[in-house]
């Protein structure tokens, strides 16, 4: 995976992610639309053939977009991790 910042300003940011589809974006949309300070989240694949979407968010202008992107990331990655830890207790009770 490669990211390159296509825009930053003070309340919008395009990520460009090359590598990934429609799964990896969707996941990280769903998570900064779930912060209070974004007012649009949102990605697009320009090509079918080639795998660099770009994800777009744009705030409120309480926060910028970088802290955004921070705290979002923050979340799911807590998320992932609470996944993995329920997983693996359930693998290990299933597989005794």
């Amino acid at each position: 995976m490669k990211l390159k910042i296509l825009k930053n300003e003070s309340k919008e940011m395009e990520l460009e992610v090359e590598g990934e589809g429609h799964t990896f974006c969707n996941v990280v949309q769903e998570a900064l639309l779930e912060e209070k300070a974004v007012e649009f989240a949102g990605y697009s694949l320009p090509h079918p053939l080639v795998s660099h979407p770009i994800i777009y968010v744009r705030t409120k202008g309480r926060t910028t977009p970088t802290r955004v992107f921070e705290r979002a990331l923050k979340n799911l990655e807590k998320r992932i991790v609470e996944f993995k830890k329920e997983f693996n207790k359930s693998w290990e009770k299933n597989h005794q």
